[in-house]
C-alpha cells in the first residue's frame, strides 16, 4: 500500500489553502484517531494544545505542557497519518528563541502546519488567560519561526483572539501578522459574519477559525467566500473517549447511582483536578511584597 510523506501532506495541505473551498478538521489526538480521521475522508486533522495537555498529562489547559511532551505526541502521530495534521503550538513554548525551537521540532514530527498565538502564556497569577504579548512581539514570533522552518512546504499560521478586542485592532494585528510573512491567520472568537467580513476585508491570506461549531458561522460557502479554508468545530471526539472511558469502567464494577452518570465535560474537570492547580498557583505564585 502506497503512503504519502511528510512532504506529500504539507503539499496537499498547500493545496487545501489555495482552494476556494473551507474544510473541517478532525481532532486527532494519537496514532489510532489519525487513522480513523483519514479512512473516514476527512481532508485535514489538527492536534489541539488542551486535547494534548489532556492525553499526555491528564491536567488542565494551564499551559503544563512542555514542548517535548507535545512534539513526542506529535511524532507518533506523525508516524502514521494519512491526512494533513495542524499542531496548535499555543505561544511557541516561550519567547521568539524558542518558538525557533519549537519549529524544528514539530517540522521534524511531521506537522503539516502549526499555529503560533500571540496570547501571554502561561497565564500570570490573578490575569486573564486571554490576555495578549504586543504586536511587535507577536510579529517576531513569526518572523523567527519563518526563519527557523527549514521545509517551506510547512505552513506557519498566525492565531489571535478576535474575541477581546476592538475590531480595528483586530485588522491591525492580523495585517501585521501578513505583513510579517505568516502564511495564513488563525482566528478565535469571531462572533459572527459582521466581523469576520469587516477583518477578512483586509487580509489576502488564508484564514483559519476556531468556532467551537457557533452557529452564527455555520455556512460553509460564505466561510470560503471570505477565505475560510479550515474551521476547527472542537475536540468532541477526544471528550467523546473519555465518556466512553468512563461509562465501559463504570460498568465493568457494576457502578449504576445516578450520582455517576457525568457528561464528558463534568467528568474531564473531575479527573484534571483543575482545583489542584488554582490552589497551587494562590499559594506559589501570587507574591507578596
Amino acid at each position: 500500500m502506497s503512503r504519502l510523506s511528510h512532504q506529500d501532506l504539507r503539499r496537499n495541505f498547500r493545496q487545501l489553502l489555495a482552494s476556494r473551498t473551507c474544510y473541517h478538521t478532525a481532532s486527532v489526538f494519537d496514532p489510532m484517531s489519525a487513522r480513523i480521521a483519514a479512512d473516514l475522508g476527512f481532508e485535514v486533522g489538527i492536534l489541539g494544545g488542551s486535547v494534548a495537555s489532556l492525553q499526555v498529562l491528564g491536567a488542565p489547559d494551564f499551559a503544563l505542557i512542555t514542548l517535548s511532551e507535545f512534539a513526542e505526541q506529535a511524532t507518533r502521530i506523525g508516524r502514521v497519518a494519512q491526512l494533513p495534521v495542524i499542531a496548535d503550538a499555543d505561544h511557541g513554548y516561550g519567547n521568539a528563541l524558542n518558538v525557533m525551537r519549537t519549529i524544528v521540532e514539530l517540522e521534524r514530527a511531521g506537522v503539516a502546519a502549526l499555529t503560533i498565538e500571540d496570547t501571554l502564556l502561561p497565564a500570570q497569577f490573578g490575569r486573564k488567560s486571554t490576555d495578549l504579548i504586543t504586536v511587535a512581539e507577536g510579529v517576531g514570533k513569526i518572523r523567527a519561526a519563518l526563519e527557523a522552518r527549514v521545509d517551506k512546504d510547512m505552513a506557519i499560521i498566525a492565531r489571535t483572539n478576535a474575541g477581546i478586542l476592538p475590531i480595528q485592532e483586530i485588522i491591525s494585528r492580523t495585517k501585521h501578522y501578513q505583513a510579517a510573512g505568516a502564511d495564513g491567520i488563525c482566528m478565535v472568537g469571531v462572533q459572527d459574519f459582521d466581523q469576520l467580513e469587516q477583518i477578512a476585508e483586509h487580509l489576502s491570506v488564508p484564514l483559519m477559525l476556531v468556532t467551537y461549531g457557533n452557529p452564527a458561522l455555520r455556512d460553509d460557502k460564505r466561510l470560503a467566500e471570505l477565505g475560510v479554508r479550515v474551521t476547527i468545530d472542537g475536540h468532541g471526539a477526544y471528550f467523546a473517549a473519555i465518556k466512553a472511558t468512563y461509562d465501559s469502567l463504570r460498568e465493568q464494577r457494576q457502578i449504576f447511582t445516578q450520582a455517576s452518570d457525568l457528561n464528558a465535560t463534568e467528568l474531564t474537570h473531575t479527573y484534571t483536578q483543575p482545583e489542584e492547580y488554582i490552589r497551587w498557583a494562590k499559594e506559589f505564585m501570587s507574591v507578596k511584597e
